[in-house]
């Protein structure tokens, strides 16, 4: 009977979410750790630019720092090249002028990167709190108010799109304001979903968004904001959700560090993209908390 229970309460966890009554009577009751955004123009913490030109400046050091593996983009557009040539550093040039030396310039961490980018570094590891599996700490640096600190990957899908099966037992799915939804399960049904999508959607060797963060091996270490739990009375959240849509102007070498893809390949329209933004100043050893209210599970 015992072992029945707690295979009804699993279940009853992995539904409750779906049950209206239930989740209307949690929401009364979690009243205090909600945020409400009645129109969606006013739910912006920092501007799409501030995003915008954060997302360029980590994604274009991300490309330097790796460039001798761009080498197919690079001898396909020539002027690309010349302008990342330019932002080399002395050391990086010499390397990048001898291709013998390829191999001796060392080639730091993506986590290196962002950390010398922006100032932090972020990681999933144990959560703080007691039986909430995995969390993301900032493990090293200071992240002021206002700054994106991760991004929720996934799959994109539109309101009218099947979602059904990638949904069982999924706790990852996001909705946005405008019903657009997001699927950041890096397991199942839903990982073997969006590795088809990015791989219907590469040009060549142009890839229109990443697929590491389905791996412990990270080429965008921001891609980890699905795994940031929820804030509790004792643990205030600390972060916000911010959706944010990709101009058509977003350099095209630097899309394979997107960690989202549209589900339909027909939809004209700008990728969505969520990021997280912090709601006050973050120091080295914090856990992220969220608020899972805005998301479906």
């Amino acid at each position: 009977p015992a072992a029945m229970l707690r295979a009804l309460r699993r279940r009853w966890d992995a539904y409750k979410y779906r049950f209206v009554p239930w989740l209307a009577l949690n929401l009364r009751r979690k009243r205090r750790t909600l945020r409400y955004v009645p129109e969606s123009s006013q739910d912006k913490i920092i501007s799409d630019e501030d995003v915008f030109e954060t997302l360029l400046k980590t994604f274009k050091a991300l490309f330097i720092n790796d460039l001798s593996r761009q080498a197919h983009i690079l001898a396909l557009l020539p002027e690309i090249k010349c302008k990342y040539l330019g932002l080399l550093t002395v050391e990086q040039k010499q390397s990048t002028v001898n291709s013998h030396n390829h191999q001796s310039q060392r080639v730091l961490s993506p986590e290196e990167v962002l950390f010398n980018t922006l100032g932090f570094s972020i990681t999933r590891d144990q959560s703080s709190l007691v039986s909430a599996g995995t969390g993301v700490f900032v493990t090293k640096g200071f992240v002021p108010k206002g700054t994106v600190v991760s991004m929720y990957p996934g799959t994109v899908y539109r309101k009218h799109e099947p979602i059904f099966f990638q949904s069982l037992g999924n706790p990852f799915i996001f909705r946005c304001i405008d019903g657009i939804l997001i699927d950041g399960n890096d397991k199942g049904i839903s990982r073997s979903v969006y590795r088809s999508c990015s791989r219907r959607d590469r040009l060549g060797p142009f890839q229109m968004s990443d697929e590491s963060w389905l791996t412990a091996a990270l080429q965008n270490p921001l891609a980890v904001g699905q795994y940031v739990n929820n804030c509790s009375h004792e643990k205030a959240a600390n972060v916000c959700y911010q959706e944010f849509d990709v101009p058509e102007y977003f350099p095209v070498e630097l899309k394979q560090y997107l960690p989202n893809i549209v589900y339909s390949h027909d939809i004209e329209s700008h990728l969505r993209c969520v990021v997280l933004v912090t709601l006050r100043d973050i120091k080295q050893g914090e856990e992220l908390f969220s608020n899972y209210y805005t998301v479906v599970n």
